[in-house]
């Protein structure tokens, strides 16, 4: 079977974002895809942007009332004209060989989806490194995100993320969740028979949020997605999905603790400690070393903290899945 590829990308409020991205795909070795921008209600129009792109990429555009990425996804499926669809972030930029690599792995072993890494690109700020290592690495909520060393198996996430038109037919794309509508996805098409497999080479830089504001934002609303999880697939919650949760409470009480034993402060100091010399090493920099203990003390303590406050509001109090994120969603 021929691969045509789609890239469906959602976009909210992210016009350089969104330059930034379609420059990289101009820069593709294979130019066989289409791409196809949904913007999400945005106040920040990209359609000026875009347009500047119609000479040199296979481009649609299309504005709508804003419905959350999930929805967006779904919108730009329902519009595509190939037989593929690769989903991507509007923070992710595409190293040359991307598209190639996915054209070729499809080709040589067929799978009805796929996700790929992402990485930080030398160009990145200091922080955004810090909070790529973060978000990746084993020390941290990375060994539970599906990647290649992941201790739970893969599943793949929306900013690098494809599936076959079939699996968007069977499925019916993306449920109506604000966050975590991804794994969601990665659950069902598994439960409906399809297969996944991960692309090692097929990765992005991931820009993700550029201030450590937006990130601590970001990631408490993971945390709350996954309770929100748990009511759709309880199997899917896991023992080692409330080490973040664990961590802030521990870190709440080492504190206080230290009037009566300093060994709790030890620990967290040591594993702060690891987390910095690792992040060092991998980035050869002292300084995203130093940006990752806080980018990685505020990835745990925002994700458990959003874990603990979906568990109170969602499972004891019984509210609804939108509950916990009324305040907070696209600010």
């Amino acid at each position: 079977m021929k691969i045509e590829l789609s890239l469906i990308i959602p976009l909210y409020n992210r016009p350089e974002e969104i330059r930034e991205l379609l420059e990289s795909l101009c820069l593709q070795s294979d130019s066989n895809f289409e791409v196809i921008v949904v913007e999400d209600g945005s106040t920040l129009k990209s359609e000026n942007i875009v347009d500047s792109f119609r000479d040199r990429l296979m481009l649609s555009y299309y504005f709508k009332p804003n419905s959350g990425p999930g929805q967006s996804r779904n919108y730009g499926a329902e519009r595509a004209k190939g037989n593929y669809f690769v989903f991507l972030d509007s923070d992710c930029i595409l190293p040359p060989h991307y598209v190639q690599e996915v054209l070729s792995f499809l080709e040589a072993s067929y799978v009805d989806a796929f996700g790929g890494p992402d990485r930080a690109d030398k160009s990145f700020s200091p922080i955004q490194k810090a909070i790529n290592y973060s978000m990746t690495s084993l020390f941290t909520t990375g060994g539970i995100r599906g990647n290649k060393n992941s201790v739970e198996k893969f599943h793949p996430r929306s900013f690098n993320m494809g599936y076959s038109k079939l699996v968007f037919e069977k499925t019916g794309g993306f449920a109506k969740m604000r966050f975590g509508e991804d794994i969601d996805m990665s659950i069902r098409l598994m439960k409906a028979g399809f297969k996944t497999a991960l692309i090692p080479d097929a990765y992005v830089y991931h820009k993700r949020r550029t201030n450590f504001r937006q990130f601590y934002k970001q990631v408490h609303n993971s945390g709350i997605a996954r309770i929100n999880l748990y009511k759709r697939h309880p199997e899917s919650l896991k023992l080692l999905h409330f080490f973040p949760a664990a961590f802030t409470v521990y870190s709440l009480l080492s504190l206080p603790a230290w009037y009566f034993h300093p060994l709790p402060l030890v620990l967290l100091a040591f594993y702060l400690i690891l987390i910095a010399v690792d992040a060092s090493v991998r980035n050869r920099s002292l300084l995203v070393g130093g940006l990752a203990v806080l980018a990685s003390f505020i990835q745990l303590f925002s994700y458990g903290l959003g874990f603990i406050k979906a568990f109170y509001r969602r499972l004891i109090l019984g509210r609804g899945e939108f509950a916990a994120y009324q305040k907070n969603f696209y600010k």
